[in-house]
């Protein structure tokens, strides 16, 4: 989950992402494809104002 009030959408996790589950969405904020997700942790670790959250 992203936390979209602290996401300052750097592009750090849309990066970081292995799988390319995260992608900008048409707020211009990063949100993630809970499908395609295998809950790794690198975003929530690259993350610079901690505003993801695994579920």
């Amino acid at each position: 989950m992203i936390d979209k009030d602290k996401c300052i959408a750097c592009g750090s996790c849309v990066a970081t992402c292995p799988v390319n589950a995260i992608s900008f969405g048409a707020d211009g904020k990063p949100q993630i494809n809970k499908d395609l997700c295998i809950k790794c942790g690198s975003c929530v670790v690259i993350c610079p104002t901690q505003a993801i959250t695994i579920e």
